[in-house]
């Protein structure tokens, strides 16, 4: 392990999240990292702090118990799940010395407020009994078009859910690197990251090891998840015990991601990161400099072009005529109301539709800014 560390903030909840790569190395649930990892887990909990675990290693356990090679199918991969999630919370249950409860979530429990509400109750009730809260997609009903998909990006969800102030991706690599360490010799790592922006995301490489569904990439989705709430994130070797107890106290040996001051608002964040649009609006450069650079509303005149079958009060991304995003936001006129009045003005909606309808098509309270428009087109 490397001497320079970077300090880490004074942190109360934490979320970590542990790879196919630290859980099942060779492809089968293995002892070999868990101890080290459990320790960090103790020691913190014994310092007084809360800690969450997003657990991956489900399917490589059922592979395990029933043999054969990588599950092809999606009822193959959902039957290996269901077989191997309590061996894996038997797994951690051997090592966490504490009760321990299972909590599988789905897509639809993060996109969903109601049951967003519910399941963040359910985590806050855990922690505050005493409880380590083993989390993990629910793989066994999750299909590819309603999923998260990937850990990483999990666990910052879970990260805003159980509101944490520390989200901790263990991997098998020491942490961010300006290119591939396993492939470049001069690769050097980034201790610290302000923001996790284009330049960030094209240290990323591809996947990693063969047991997982990850790589850099995923990792740095999830930092930018989690940052932009407000979350501190660090990317650990969690095969180096060293590391982790140097973490326990405090030292961080691997790459910082800062938590963005002042964080997005709650309902904002929720449309950016865990809404699937529903379709999109295509706004001239009026409509697209109003909203993002003077913070307006989306009126009808400025919309040129409607894509998608929405309903009211579903989420959209909103573009600029060149086809760059701008934002995300709900909207207040179905699909086909929007057909009919897109470019109209305001005092001719009724007569169009025959009745009164909002004077905005998304309000800038359901906005959300993704990019700025170029000035010079």
């Amino acid at each position: 392990m490397d001497s320079t560390s970077t300090p880490l903030r004074p942190w109360s909840r934490a979320v970590v999240k542990v790879g196919s790569a630290l859980v099942a190395p060779d492809g089968v649930p293995s002892d070999v990292h868990l101890g080290a990892i459990a320790r960090f887990v103790v020691e913190s909990r014994a310092a007084g702090r809360e800690v969450v675990v997003v657990s991956s290693g489900a399917v490589a356990a059922g592979r395990a118990a029933l043999g054969g090679g990588r599950p092809r199918t999606i009822p193959e991969k959902q039957a290996l799940a269901a077989v191997g999630q309590p061996r894996l919370m038997g797994h951690w249950g051997r090592f966490l010395d504490a009760p321990t409860a299972q909590v599988l979530l789905t897509h639809d429990d993060l996109v969903h407020r109601d049951r967003f509400l519910n399941a963040r109750n359910t985590l806050a009730e855990l922690l505050g009994r005493g409880v380590v809260p083993v989390v993990n997609e629910n793989d066994t009903v999750a299909v590819d078009e309603l999923k998260v998909g990937d850990n990483d990006n999990l666990a910052a969800h879970v990260a805003v859910l159980a509101e944490a102030d520390l989200l901790v991706i263990l991997t098998d690599v020491d942490g961010l690197f300006d290119a591939d360490p396993r492939t470049t010799g001069s690769a050097r790592l980034v201790p610290v990251v302000d923001r996790v922006d284009a330049g960030v995301h094209a240290f990323a490489g591809g996947a990693g090891t063969d047991a997982g569904t990850g790589g850099m990439r995923t990792k740095l989705q999830a930092a930018e998840k989690a940052t932009s709430r407000g979350i501190d994130t660090v990317l650990v070797n969690g095969t180096d015990a060293a590391r982790l107890g140097a973490l326990a106290e405090g030292a961080l040996h691997g790459t910082l991601f800062r938590a963005l001051d002042p964080p997005l608002p709650a309902k904002k964040h929720w449309l950016l990161h865990a809404t699937p649009v529903a379709g999109r609006l295509v706004v001239d450069a009026g409509a697209a400099d109003a909203v993002c650079r003077r913070g307006a509303s989306l009126l009808a005149p400025g919309v040129v072009a409607v894509a998608g079958d929405f309903g009211r009060g579903e989420p959209v991304e909103v573009a600029d005529e060149a086809g760059r995003v701008l934002a995300r936001g709900i909207v207040r006129y179905a699909a086909h109301e929007l057909v009919r009045v897109r470019g109209r003005q305001s005092g001719e909606l009724e007569a169009v539709l025959g009745y009164a309808g909002p004077s905005a098509v998304v309000h800038r309270d359901d906005l959300a800014l993704l990019e700025t428009p170029d000035p010079d087109g």
